[in-house]
């Protein structure tokens, strides 16, 4: 079979049902892993979020190396480790470590926002030489050279020698919803991924501005990009729209600041509802794709002509695991992604 022209690739935020627990959200993680790996997709992102009840996933780089344990072929990143609350040295460190562990299958996404609420970002700032976000581009520029590029002579760091040395090195991704993170990306030679499932508006005009002021670099020679995207497939149109309801309620609970877990269909289903909130509900919907398997293959490739890319990473939450593991089996099939075999 030949290969699809899109590839697939997988966002995991490892969420959090009501009434489960964190233990439960990742061992998902890892049954969803390994069935992506079967599926054919072609990358599985873990997530980073902090003090949130609903999502799992503080500690990237720990379930980056128990994912890639779990699975063989599969690339296996973070998506993204929040870089503006850690040593860019430390992040090469850990990444290089797995790189060592797991050579040619680790991405390494890199996020600007901090993941969390404002006082958890302080706290896991705190320390001597603690940088502000306007550093962000500075600490992207000597993660790549920790990585692998070098530091300039006259750097104050230049002459620290990291290891391990693994025989490749981690695929570095930039990722974000607005222009900031893809024209650091664009400046340094990263690969981009857009948030569209955070933030659809500008975002093909974000894309094709990253590929036009990309400047080469010793790690990539042209641009590489891909977008995130919130998909729910199930059999019928009915029946995506059903279980998508429970994601509804829990993205206008986060709108409103509410960090629980995800809730049932029945709750969001009885949940009383004002004008306002339906409207913030429909606007929410405008970014997902939610249906059939032909409906949502259809959307998709429109987004992916709209943003000219050739990759398209999916995260899907919804409140039943058996319901979200068979949106990607049945996008898997509509689009003709190879099974791998064990």
């Amino acid at each position: 079979m030949a290969p699809p022209a899109i590839a697939l690739s997988v966002l995991d935020q490892s969420p959090v049902r009501a009434g489960g627990t964190a233990a439960q959200a990742f061992a998902e993680t890892l049954k969803l892993a390994r069935a992506a790996e079967r599926l054919g997709y072609r990358r599985y992102w873990v997530a980073e979020h902090h003090a949130t009840e609903g999502l799992a996933g503080a500690a990237p780089e720990i379930l980056v190396a128990r994912v890639a344990a779990e699975t063989s072929s599969i690339r296996v990143g973070s998506g993204g480790v929040m870089l503006s609350h850690y040593s860019p040295l430390k992040v090469a460190e850990n990444f290089r470590v797995l790189e060592t562990l797991y050579p040619g299958r680790i991405d390494l996404g890199i996020g600007r926002a901090p993941g969390s609420d404002a006082l958890t970002a302080r706290a896991l700032q705190a320390g001597p030489g603690a940088l502000p976000v306007e550093y962000f581009p500075t600490q992207v520029r000597d993660l790549l050279g920790y990585l692998g590029d070098g530091l300039p002579a006259e750097h104050p760091f230049a002459r620290i020698r990291v290891t391990p040395e693994p025989a490749s090195r981690p695929e570095v991704w930039l990722l974000g919803s607005s222009d900031q993170s893809a024209m650091v990306a664009a400046y340094l030679g990263c690969a981009f991924s857009f948030a569209h499932f955070i933030n659809d508006q500008g975002g093909p005009e974000v894309m094709a501005a990253y590929r036009e002021r990309f400047r080469p670099s010793p790690h990539l020679a042209a641009p590489l990009g891909s977008i995130g995207v919130f998909v729910l497939v199930a059999e019928t149109e009915a029946e995506a729209d059903r279980l998508a309801r429970s994601r509804d309620l829990s993205r206008l609970r986060l709108d409103q600041g509410y960090l629980g877990p995800v809730p049932s269909i029945a709750e969001a289903e009885a949940y009383p509802y004002s004008r306002e909130e339906r409207l913030r509900i429909a606007f929410n919907r405008r970014r997902m794709v939610i249906g059939a398997p032909e409906q949502a293959k259809a959307r998709l490739l429109e987004l992916a002509e709209q943003y000219a890319v050739g990759e398209l990473v999916v995260v899907t939450i919804c409140y039943d695991f058996a319901a979200r593991l068979r949106s990607y089996e049945l996008l898997a099939g509509v689009f003709g992604l190879e099974p791998r075999r064990a």
